[in-house]
């Protein structure tokens, strides 16, 4: 390639690189939000749906009829309002720290079993458990939810190092 080539090409590979910048910065963080699906699958909280912890006060089983893929998971809805109300915002009906166990987050560690049952809505979040006492030990101890906000950062980067390794294939005992 010419001299005067090389000069007129590279506006282009800069435009292009440029653009490609852009566009990658205009995405959603993607790879840098994980969901539980368990072990086995793609469904979020094993099917539950997140809205109606809020506007149900209470654990409800979602169906494969009214769904929605959001982050790679298929989120599952007892109603089509529902599923609605979670397109509309879906960051402020899903579980915090991807429905991973908030207990477990609390602590630095993974927990993948959770017990939709086993939730608190806390400051307008919900935080799902493995079981009624993590949640509960949730809602009485505030320490608890600052612990699991320092910690998330350093979990979910375990969490995607293991996605991206394969190590998810084949989970440590929990």
């Amino acid at each position: 390639m010419s001299r005067n080539g090389l000069k007129a090409s590279m506006p282009n590979i800069l435009a292009i690189g440029g653009a490609a910048m852009l566009i990658s910065l205009s995405q959603p963080a993607f790879a840098e939000d994980v969901v539980n699906t368990g072990y086995f699958g793609d469904v979020a909280i094993k099917g539950y749906d997140p809205v109606a912890y809020f506007v149900e006060g209470k654990a409800v089983e979602g169906s494969e009829k009214y769904s929605h893929r959001w982050l790679g998971a298929v989120w599952h809805f007892s109603s089509a309002e529902n599923r609605d109300l979670f397109v509309k915002d879906p960051s402020s009906y899903a579980p915090q720290y991807g429905g991973y166990c908030a207990d477990g987050v609390s602590f630095g560690t993974v927990t993948t079993n959770v017990d939709p049952r086993a939730w608190r809505i806390i400051d307008g979040k919900l935080y799902i458990s493995y079981d009624p006492g993590a949640a509960e030990g949730m809602e009485k101890n505030p320490t608890k939810v600052v612990d699991s906000q320092r910690h998330w950062s350093e979990v979910q980067q375990t969490l995607i190092s293991e996605k991206m390794h394969g190590d998810w294939l084949h989970p440590a005992a929990q």
